[in-house]
């Protein structure tokens, strides 16, 4: 599927096609820092509750994670004992 560059809506004002490719290191070091800029200004900080959130999300997948690592590591840690331990 093709888009027509100017109803793209990926693509920023920033973006002209001369600019792209440029050899000159100062204008291409130019034209980063207006598209870092660019994208700087689409960053939304989260709320306070948004980031309580956020936080208690990822706390609870680290501790899931943790313990699935851990039963894993008992279960295949008990079956290697149990078969190479001679009695």
């Amino acid at each position: 599927m093709s888009v027509h560059p100017e109803t793209d809506p990926t693509r920023g004002d920033f973006e002209q096609e001369s600019n792209i490719g440029t050899k000159n290191p100062f204008k291409a070091c130019w034209i980063f820092l207006q598209q870092v800029f660019a994208e700087l200004r689409k960053v939304v900080t989260p709320t306070g509750r948004e980031m309580v959130t956020y936080t208690i999300a990822v706390v609870a997948f680290v501790v899931c994670m943790i313990l699935l690592v851990f039963g894993m590591d008992f279960v295949f840690g008990s079956l290697a004992r149990t078969l190479f331990t001679a009695h």
